[in-house]
């Protein structure tokens, strides 16, 4: 099998921090394969050692079958970038801005042109082309930064969180732009923290957890693994979610996840009696709940139940 991107055991730390910590990929030619993991996990600084921004200090890692230490001039070559913020030209128009970047892959301005008008077309930006960048909106400006990074018409297209801070419409306009870019045989490497973005669109994911590959499977695979189902708590106003969450830990050795607000809690079970259990518990312990669902296990969950089983793995050593 024909793999586009090729890591082993990559490593690379900053002063006394391991920021990746031994990193293991292999990513199919024409693949769409998401990384997820939270902000500080590393994910990031992978896509950097796998574009040859940062040289790692130890592992090896191809791309295009190509040494990214080695031989980092042509990897280069043959990749594009598009991260978090556009790379554009606010005062130019979308028009000048892709014929800027199509001039510094060599074209002719007449080639330039055409690749710019026709890459304007095929994002839904024509009638935007003769604005200043600077009267666009945030999802208008992402996806002419990704026409801008498939100029060069790359093997391998890195997006590192690339629908961060869009709204939900934009999000799903540059979703239909990497399907699109796939189907076309382009390798795409995604980092988000959205992990929805990713069971919509990845053939595969991997789940990153203190700079290491933790699983490895596509969407379908990942929340089979759980082997169980998730009881979803809505927690009435003013009730604790961290009381909730040491009581089921207390009575019933589970773990629960609560939500940002605090007003929902969720657990993993591996059977019903379980779920059952925890309710009758909490109600029992005169824990004000609204309403509970079970049902399967979503990606969150996945990681959560991943996160956590190494965290209890990590204390009992």
């Amino acid at each position: 099998m024909n793999f586009a991107i090729e890591a082993h055991n990559l490593r690379k730390s900053f002063r006394t921090h391991e920021a990746v910590r031994g990193v293991d990929l292999a990513i199919r030619q024409g693949e769409l394969f998401a990384l997820l993991g939270p902000n500080g996990t590393g994910k990031t600084t992978t896509i950097r050692l796998l574009t040859t921004l940062l040289r790692p200090d130890g592992g090896s890692a191809h791309v295009c079958g190509c040494d990214v230490v080695l031989d980092a001039a042509e990897v280069r070559r043959r990749i594009s970038v598009t991260g978090q913020y556009a790379a554009l030209d606010e005062a130019l128009t979308g028009v000048q801005n892709l014929m800027l970047f199509a001039g510094l892959y060599g074209y002719s301005i007449k080639e330039a042109r055409a690749l710019a008008a026709e890459l304007l077309e095929s994002f839904g930006l024509a009638e935007a082309g003769g604005r200043p960048v600077a009267t666009y909106s945030g999802g208008m400006r992402r996806r002419l930064d990704l026409a801008a990074g498939i100029l060069s018409q790359p093997e391998v297209l890195f997006l590192d969180e690339p629908t961060t801070g869009l709204d939900p419409q934009s999000r799903h306009e540059l979703w239909d732009m990497v399907r699109r870019l796939v189907k076309q045989g382009t390798t795409v490497l995604l980092t988000t923290q959205y992990l929805e973005e990713a069971d919509r669109l990845a053939d595969r994911i991997g789940f990153i957890a203190e700079g290491r590959i933790i699983a490895v499977g596509t969407p379908e695979q990942l929340k089979a693994s759980s082997g169980g189902k998730t009881l979803t708590v809505r927690l009435a106003a003013g009730t604790d979610p961290a009381g909730v969450c040491g009581l089921l830990a207390s009575e019933h050795g589970v773990a629960g996840q609560a939500n940002e607000d605090g007003s929902i809690v969720k657990v993993a079970v591996q059977e019903t009696g379980l779920a059952h259990a925890v309710i009758g518990t909490l109600l029992g312990h005169g824990a004000a709940i609204d309403d509970f669902t079970l049902g399967d296990p979503s990606l969150d969950d996945v990681f959560f139940a991943l996160t956590a089983t190494r965290g209890k793995e990590a204390s009992s050593a």
